[in-house]
């Protein structure tokens, strides 16, 4: 198979009352990458996540999941397809076990070919395989909903804000796993909030705001689209006035002998900021400078586009 995991052809949801969650989006997710769908709350990326699961009634456009459309094929396009949702979703009264031997008969996984204590092993789940569901912790209850979004072994894993509320070490853990099955050649579509795990790691971002496609491009040609950029300067002595130049958008003090300059780089270089600087009398004796991430360029698309 050589076309994309997911191809999305001008989908649109409107709801009861008016609510148009989406506005005729496309967009490819590429095969073997993790893809990226960002966007602020209310922006529609859990109305097209549940439109692929097959939980919500599109409006218009067409979609298809490992080369099978949703409506015309809808049972392949299930299997071919796992999905972590947001909410924690779980019996209390099963084990982590159980949970995904029921999960697994539900897709129709003969017994022979369940792969059940291979992936509690994978989300670090084997020593609570036995206890009930609602002692585990929160982010053990989040990791087993990764294993039962896998006991279908699809080719399409969908995470949708997979760790809200997981503290660092869990977050680790679940990352180390998401990363081994993309290396196996599972396709990974991630929504998150925490931008920096987006920017660390999406090979490719589509970014959602009032239920349009802003953004969808390679994630470092993503960030390299930022303008702005900010140099941080210590002077050789206590600042009396704030340096001032056509060239500088904000300039900030930030200590005794301290500031932050921001310029942009489309119209502005460094060198011309220092130059600046130099005609203000001032002695540098430091300089740093602070490249634009994600954060930036999220900011300014979702702003642009309100």
């Amino acid at each position: 198979m050589t076309e994309a995991a997911i191809a999305i052809d001008r989908l649109s949801k409107t709801y009861a009352g008016g609510k148009r969650a989406l506005d005729e989006v496309s967009f490819d997710v590429p095969q073997g990458q993790i893809f990226g769908l960002l966007g602020p709350n209310g922006a529609g990326k859990s109305t097209l996540i549940n439109i692929l699961a097959g939980l919500v009634t599109k409006s218009g456009g067409s979609a298809r999941v490992w080369g099978f459309d949703i409506d015309k094929n809808p049972r392949n396009a299930k299997r071919s397809i796992g999905i972590v949702p947001q909410e924690l979703l779980f019996d209390p009264f099963f084990t982590p076990r159980e949970a995904l031997e029921i999960q697994a008969g539900l897709y129709g996984v003969p017994k022979g070919e369940r792969i059940t204590d291979r992936l509690l092993a994978e989300v670090h789940l084997s020593d609570k395989a036995g206890a009930y569901a609602r002692t585990l912790s929160g982010g053990m209850k989040r990791r087993l909903l990764v294993a039962k979004a896998m006991v279908h072994s699809p080719p399409i894993l969908v995470l949708d804000e997979p760790t809200a509320g997981v503290d660092i070490e869990l977050r680790q853990l679940l990352w180390e796993f998401v990363k081994r099955l993309n290396d196996d050649g599972v396709t990974v579509v991630l929504t998150t909030h925490y931008l920096e795990e987006a920017e660390q790691l999406c090979d490719r971002i589509a970014i959602i705001n009032h239920g349009r496609l802003i953004a969808n491009e390679p994630t470092r040609e993503l960030i390299a689209k930022a303008q702005d950029k900010v140099v941080a300067v210590e002077f050789d002595r206590a600042i009396t006035s704030l340096p001032d130049a056509s060239c500088f958008d904000r300039v900030e003090q930030t200590g005794e002998r301290t500031v932050e300059i921001q310029y942009r780089k489309d119209r502005v270089n460094a060198g011309e900021v220092l130059t600046a600087l130099a005609r203000e009398g001032y002695d540098i004796v430091e300089i740093s400078t602070k490249d634009p991430d994600l954060e930036d360029v999220f900011l300014a698309l979702t702003r642009a586009s309100a």
